[in-house]
């Protein structure tokens, strides 16, 4: 039986950084306030002119060299995105154009803030399949480029760049399972509106995330904490075998409070939040890769990546570094 294993892992975050302390003077905040309500400290802005396929392409190349893979070992990418660099081609073939590829599947997957952890379940069912051998899996984005920077509920909070894996095919079980799922009824509670233009007004769009904060943290707090359940009883996990969670990095108090419903102590969640704000679809593959980097995730241990986003969507993996 085919199995598929982390064996690479990268990270990018632009140059730019934008700090608390800038914000209050662009919008009615203070640095106190965010840090109480989020964590975050700063955050990564892309420069112009760098789209979403540079970033995911950066990370890449780290992750194909810790896994010491080139281009002619991938036949699989498979790009995580909300703000693609292009409508099309998609950013998957524009990071495959950078990389060098030619040839394999390259597409991308929109799932928004849990778009990583659904990019990850499908190139796992591709290896296990027997249609990949050697996937490599990018979170990416550009969300400054949506964002509404008159809007301080919201423009603290998110921001650019990208992570990566490269999933490979093994005899021992690397991923132990995923779980996939969404609910379109919550449509509104966040979401970007007007992205699609009729003809009348194509040249009036203005594409902006939209988030009504009390209601989603309420859903994401009791989502995650039901999927990581969900997750542990599906392999016969107690949470004592867990050695870390890496959740998605929307903020601190989501994340300190899942938790504390899982009853996990913090020392054992990879928090990385502070440091980049919410990255969407790069936030769970820029957390996990810099809890390797750092020597924090260790082979052989056992951890459970989950995520929350719009539409909404969520998700979780199970996986043996």
């Amino acid at each position: 039986m085919k199995f598929s294993r982390i064996t690479g892992t990268g990270g990018y975050l632009p140059e730019r950084i934008l700090t608390n302390q800038e914000l209050e003077a662009m919008v009615d905040t203070t640095d106190e306030w965010i840090q109480e309500r989020t964590g975050i400290k700063q955050r990564h802005i892309a420069a112009d002119g760098e789209t979403t396929a540079d970033l995911g392409t950066k990370a890449a190349r780290l992750a194909m060299q810790m896994a010491g893979k080139t281009a002619d070992d991938i036949d699989l990418i498979i790009v995580a995105t909300t703000t693609p660099a292009k409508i099309f081609p998609s950013t998957a073939c524009l990071v495959q154009q950078q990389l060098g590829i030619h040839g394999c599947p390259a597409f991308d997957v929109q799932a928004v803030c849990t778009g990583f952890v659904y990019a990850l379940a499908t190139a796992n069912s591709f290896i296990r399949s027997g249609m990949a051998k050697t996937a490599l899996v990018i979170g990416a984005e550009t969300l400054s480029r949506i964002v509404d920077w008159t809007d301080r509920t919201t423009c603290v909070l998110f921001a650019d760049g990208a992570g990566a894996v490269i999933l490979e095919e093994s005899d021992e079980p690397g991923i132990l399972s995923t779980h996939l799922h969404a609910d379109g009824r919550y449509e509104e509670l966040l979401h970007v509106p007007n992205a699609q233009a009729s003809s009348d007004d194509a040249q009036k769009v203005e594409a902006h995330i939209c988030m009504k904060g009390n209601e989603v943290f309420k859903m994401a707090v009791n989502t995650l904490g039901r999927i990581a359940d969900e997750t542990l009883a599906a392999n016969n996990f107690e949470k004592e075998d867990i050695d870390w969670l890496v959740p998605h990095q929307a903020n601190t108090r989501i994340i300190t409070a899942t938790a504390r419903k899982l009853k996990l102590p913090m020392e054992k969640v990879v928090v990385t939040v502070d440091k980049h704000g919410n990255t969407s679809a790069a936030s769970v593959p820029l957390a996990f890769d810099t809890a390797v980097r750092d020597g924090r995730i260790k082979r052989g241990d056992a951890i459970i990546l989950e995520a929350f986003g719009g539409g909404f969507t969520w998700g979780s993996a199970l996986l043996k570094f």
